[in-house]
């Protein structure tokens, strides 16, 4: 079962939305009823909340569409109760163009905030004093609502330029870093001073607002994941997938019983194969599959009953970097490498973490 609603296709990108973001609903109806609300201040909340989101999603669409312009896809945009997120399918190589993508995104709630203050006036809060502005902004209704939507997108725009990477801040920090230096160096750079402002976050929401722990956590870890990717290219940059592909491994043919599977896995390290037969690759049997493959059918059930006909083809003169995009983002991480149509190798996640092991020990 997917952990989220396909809201559909928009632009040709998937929305969606985490089932944890139902979880902010409950969150405002538990405040709403426990300081005094009722239904109706309950449907403004959460008609608001519903806006800002349409909000936030545009907000990522500013940074697809404009990643659209120089190539760059977007798989799709999830909605956290945390905010959204543009699942891009690459970083930026040139930062000049990661620059632009990153201020797409607070620029969209700039112009949506623009739209808005015709209907607000803002002259009469601003006249208000303190004791009345504070009735008057003491609860979400129909009189304040696009007070507060003006208000709320101001909000998405100076939070979202906190220098705190990965936010969009920290993206365009890196950018700019990187004009001036290696992208490894201005990354660690950036990545350091996110660590440093997600920490000054979670130590101020530990005193006073325990909702401000859980975006620094993203932050943080955000931030260290992007990093080591950042390293991890580095290292690979220069290597094609010939430089870090196995090859001696084992196949099988497609009539041969799992128990030889079996066999082979209990004999060697490898873990799954290529079934072919003559140089032709009909599928792919992965050990995670077999166990209940065995329980159903039985050792002597042939291999091409379970084998997964939906694979991904590698050419040896690919980077390498463009072979660990892929293993990073499917599930099953093995794949053939083919050159001239024959089979001269396989790819999996684990051999690329040992090439990467010994390349940064010394000069590979």
């Amino acid at each position: 079962m997917s952990s989220s609603l396909n809201l559909g296709r928009f632009a040709g990108i998937k929305v969606q939305i985490h089932w944890t973001f139902w979880l902010l609903f409950l969150f405002i109806a538990f405040l709403v009823f426990t300081q005094g609300g009722d239904f109706t201040t309950l449907f403004w909340h959460s008609l608001f909340i519903i806006c800002i989101f349409i909000c936030v999603v545009l907000h990522e669409f500013g940074h697809a569409l404009s990643a659209r312009k120089y190539g760059i896809g977007t798989r799709s945009i999830t909605l956290l109760p945390i905010g959204g997120v543009a699942n891009l399918k690459k970083i930026p190589d040139n930062p000049k163009e990661e620059l632009i993508i990153a201020i797409a995104g607070p620029a969209v709630n700039v112009v949506i905030a623009l739209l808005l203050i015709p209907f607000v006036s803002i002259d009469a809060y601003a006249g208000m004093d303190p004791e009345t502005l504070q009735e008057e902004l003491s609860t979400i209704t129909s009189q304040n609502f696009m007070f507060y939507l003006l208000m709320a997108n101001f909000a998405l725009v100076l939070f979202n330029m906190i220098p705190a990477f990965p936010m969009d801040g920290g993206r365009i920090f890196r950018s700019v870093l990187s004009m001036k230096m290696g992208r490894v160096e201005a990354t660690r750079i950036a990545t350091g001073l996110g660590k440093f402002l997600a920490l000054l976050f979670f130590l101020y929401g530990l005193f006073f607002s325990i909702i401000l722990v859980v975006i620094p956590v993203f932050v943080w870890f955000g931030a260290h994941s992007e990093n080591i990717m950042i390293q991890q290219f580095d290292l690979m940059d220069g290597y094609t997938i010939r430089d870090a592909m196995i090859t001696q491994y084992s196949t099988l043919r497609p009539d041969e019983p799992l128990q030889k599977a079996v066999e082979r896995i209990l004999a060697t390290t490898e873990q799954d194969f290529i079934v072919s037969d003559d140089y032709q690759i009909h599928g792919i049997i992965y050990m995670a599959d077999l166990a209940e493959a065995l329980k159903k059918t039985g050792k002597e059930t042939p291999v091409r009953r379970i084998m997964d006909t939906d694979f991904v083809i590698l050419h040896p003169h690919e980077p390498l970097h463009s072979a660990y995009r892929k293993l990073r983002r499917d599930n099953r991480n093995f794949f053939p490498v083919m050159e001239n149509g024959k089979l001269v190798g396989v790819m999996d996640l684990n051999n690329i973490n040992e090439f990467l092991t010994f390349r940064s020990a010394f000069d590979y």
